[in-house]
């Protein structure tokens, strides 16, 4: 096929799936949260956990689709591209608008909705972060940043830049970057190599030096910002402790070997290690023009409420009396005071 054939030809499995969009829906339950204020305190505003109602075994989610999730959960990935064809851009989350937007059929410059209002457009808190991974690949590529003839199929939608955010070009609820974002460490963006989706082989040399740059650009990427380890007073590493950068509502996890990575523009940021059964630790780190992840390690020391959790565990969670001296005790404050030496 050719560029002028079915954007859609392919786009779908034999089963019926688009699988870039069968990820679960984890925007608009963050959305209805975040206007009910209960983030971060109530609901979290990362990692947040995948419905129960798509786990299910009836539930309609491809194979391929679920293959990926846990291929996801697995590995601690950083940093994500899907390629896809039809048109020449980097598309970075959210995918997804508000609620009530409604999501296009096809692919086309997104100004206004059928009913002639702009749909509500939600940034990630690591838009600017976004941004410039979708540069990097964008401004490496040979011909990606020449839009003075239009997009693809439409005019430019990119001001010139090569870059989009999803939902200003093309809303979608349940896309991979979305789901990867808000349920992973990965940071993940959508790339479309060219505008034919089917070039012809004797294409495909031209379409290689075209991109190739680009994805070693790209793939780079994952060594900008700060990375480190996670451990407690005795060299333990510690998983799942939380890395918290001040200014971005959008945390990272520690791998099982308690190690992390974070990407970042370059500048200064205050990051705090967290950690369950642990007082946390701040730190300064710094995020330099050039490539190469700025070492930040963190040493959590024990927090005495772990042990203060135990003994109300003990007690059935709940409050325990206070013995005042000088009042003979109970039979029964007795006994129970047994139990707990």
């Amino acid at each position: 096929g050719s560029e002028l054939g079915n954007w859609a030809l392919g786009h779908w499995t034999e089963e019926g799936f688009d699988l870039f969009e069968n990820f679960p829906d984890l925007t608009s339950p963050l959305w209805a949260a975040e206007e009910r204020q209960l983030v971060p305190h109530r609901f979290p505003g990362h990692h947040i956990p995948i419905p129960e109602h798509y786990l299910q075994e009836d539930a309609a989610v491809a194979v391929e689709t679920r293959a990926i999730v846990a291929w996801m959960e697995k590995n601690p990935f950083v940093l994500g591209a899907n390629l896809q064809g039809g048109e020449k851009l980097v598309s970075f989350p959210f995918d997804a608008a508000r609620p009530h937007s409604e999501t296009p059929a096809a692919p086309h410059p997104l100004d206004e909705d059928e009913d002639g209002e702009r749909p509500e457009v939600h940034e990630t808190p690591d838009h600017a972060v976004f941004r410039w991974l979708a540069i990097s690949y964008a401004s490496a590529h040979l011909t990606m940043t020449e839009t003075f003839r239009g997009g693809c199929h439409t005019q430019d939608v990119t001001d010139a830049m090569g870059i989009v955010q999803g939902a200003k070009w093309r809303p979608r609820a349940g896309s991979m970057n979305d789901f990867s974002y808000l349920h992973t460490n990965c940071l993940e963006l959508s790339i479309y190599l060219g505008c034919d989706k089917f070039p012809h082989e004797s294409e495909l040399q031209q379409e290689w030096e075209n991109n190739k740059e680009s994805l070693l650009t790209f793939m780079e990427q994952t060594h900008r910002g700060i990375k480190g380890l996670v451990t407690d007073q005795q060299g333990e590493p510690i998983a799942n402790a939380t890395i918290v950068v001040g200014g971005i509502k959008h945390s990272v996890r520690t791998a099982g070997n308690g190690d992390y990575w974070r990407i970042l523009n370059p500048g200064e940021y205050r990051v705090s290690a967290r950690a369950e059964g642990y007082n946390p630790s701040t730190k300064t780190c710094s995020v330099f023009y050039d490539i190469g992840a700025t070492q930040c390690n963190f040493v959590l020391a024990r927090s005495n409420w772990k042990r203060i959790r135990e003994i109300m565990a003990m007690n059935g969670n709940r409050p325990i009396r206070r013995v005042v001296p000088g009042r003979p005790m109970t039979l029964r404050e007795r006994l129970r005071l047994r139990q707990r030496l």
